[in-house]
This record gives C-alpha cells, structure tokens and sequence, in this order.
C-alpha cells in the first residue's frame, strides 16, 4: 500500500476490495474502443474497479477517507457486481497494524454504496457502525439527497449504509468547505452526485488530493471522460478542469480511488486537456 508522507501527515492507501461496474456507464458518451483498450470488460461488460480508501495519521488523529462496500450484500447483489471482498478494509488495516477501533474520524466523500456501504456491520440483528471509535463526517446536503433520491440514484443510496451511524449518534454534519484540522481542507463537487466532498490534504511542500468519483480512474483524466453515472456532466467537466489546473499548478498527486493498477498520479497539461505525468503503481511502497 503506497505511502506519502505530507509534513505531520502520513498518508496511506487502504484498500477495501473490488466491484465490477458496466464500462459504458463508468465512461459515458466516450466510445466502447476508446475506453476498452485500458479498461477490458469482461463478458457482461463489466470493468473492475478498486475501492481504495485513504488513511491519514497526524495531529493525534487516524482519518479514514470513504470505507468501501462492506460484507453486508447479498448473493444477488455481488453477482450483479462482481463483488471481491479481498483485502477487505479490516485485513488492510490489520496489515498496518491497526484495528477497526484504532480509527477516530472517518470523511464519507459521498454515500453511495460502493463508498459508505463499509460504514456499518450486522452485530446480531442489528446494524452497528463498522469503525466503533470513530466520528463520521458527510455534507449535509449529500444526506439530504440520499433521502430524497433522483430516480438514477435510488439503487445507489442504501439506508443500511448510514442510518446506523445517526441512530448511534456519531454522525455529523459538514456545511460547504471546512478545514477540519492543520493541512486538510474538505471541498465540494456537486455533477457526480449533490453534496459530494474531496479531501485536499498539504504538508511539507508536497499536496494531495483524494478525488472519489470525480476522477475515479487514470483514463477519467481526459475532462470529456465523465462517467454516465454523473447528475450533471457539464459541472463534472468544469469541476474537474478547475481541479486538475490547480493540482498542476502546485505540482500536487492525486489519489485516484477507483483504478485497479494506479494508486497515485501526478497530472500535466496536455494541449487544452490533461494527461498523467507519473503514475505510481497500487503495489508501490511509497513516495
């Protein structure tokens, strides 16, 4: 798992598994030959993608940015994605040393399930926050559309994933851009889904960004490369082109969450679009 370290921040990536996704919903209106060539489908035209979890360690703080899927779902659910539990969150963290209850706050970019079904755990017959130490932050406009769905997202927002977190009463709610603790700013995206948040951690000359589903893979560089998930294309495109200027400006990396191979990259101007600098790989020790 990749390492980087950010002045009092030390930041790691954790994975949480992987789920397989339609490729042309994952990319949109950008061509099956285009966007296969580096992301092969398999025979339902599914691609794979990474659940990839942050871990920030500083300040007296375990931080963990966005939990994965979780082993609630049924058969039916992880046949329809493809679901492969390992290295599941808990096996990850047991790898650095670290139990559930090590971690203190958790940052939900969002509450789709791929990114917050990890929240919680059946104990019994109940459902109880899966981090039993830890605060959760979400914005609260993203709670308030993961009550009131459009109907794209309905299958995307799963009760189970987060009112277990208000019931136990360590929930809360973020309003607009924050900056939590020293180096680390949260701001928000809205084309993906309403009330999306990224981290933008800084530190010892060095940046990073944890960019969820606005850049979910290395071929997601390309700003017309928007997935059909987006409520909003147009603010997805300008969001991430305002993103991307401003991380090559300051030489920063980009956590990418949902690409298999690459776990951090660097990005260029390429001509009026992006491309990728240096990559470094999801079995890299580090930076």
């Amino acid at each position: 798992m990749p390492r980087l370290d950010l002045g009092d921040w030390t930041l790691r990536t954790v994975d949480s598994g992987y789920l397989w996704l339609d490729g042309g919903a994952m990319f949109g209106s950008v061509p099956r030959p285009l966007w296969s060539r580096l992301n092969p489908p398999d025979e339902r035209n599914r691609i794979r993608l990474a659940m990839r979890c942050a871990l920030l360690e500083g300040h007296g703080r375990r931080v963990l940015v966005d939990v994965g899927l979780g082993g609630k779902p049924d058969a039916k659910f992880r046949d329809i994605f493809r679901v492969e539990d390992e290295p599941s969150l808990e096996h990850s963290l047991a790898d650095l040393g670290l139990a559930p209850g090590d971690i203190t706050d958790v940052i939900l970019t969002h509450l789709h399930f791929d990114h917050a079904g990890g929240s919680t755990r059946r104990e019994g017959g109940r459902l109880v926050p899966s981090l039993p130490n830890a605060r959760w932050y979400v914005q609260r406009r993203n709670w308030e559309n993961a009550h009131a769905p459009n109907p794209r997202e309905r299958a995307s927002y799963l009760p189970e994933n987060f009112e277990p977190l208000a019931d136990a009463g360590v929930l809360e709610f973020w309003d607009g851009p924050q900056h939590p603790w020293p180096g680390l700013e949260l701001f928000t995206a809205e084309g993906h889904t309403r009330g999306q948040q990224l981290v933008r951690v800084e530190g010892g000359g060095r940046v990073v960004y944890y960019v969820a589903d606005l850049i979910p893979t290395a071929s997601h560089v390309r700003v017309p490369y928007v997935m059909g998930y987006d409520v909003a294309a147009l603010e997805s495109m300008a969001e991430k082109q305002a993103l991307l200027a401003r991380a090559v400006a300051e030489g920063a990396w980009i956590l990418l969450e949902h690409d298999p191979e690459t776990a951090l990259a660097r990005p260029a101007a390429d001509g009026r679009d992006f491309a990728w600098a240096e990559r470094v790989v999801a079995t890299s020790p580090g930076l």
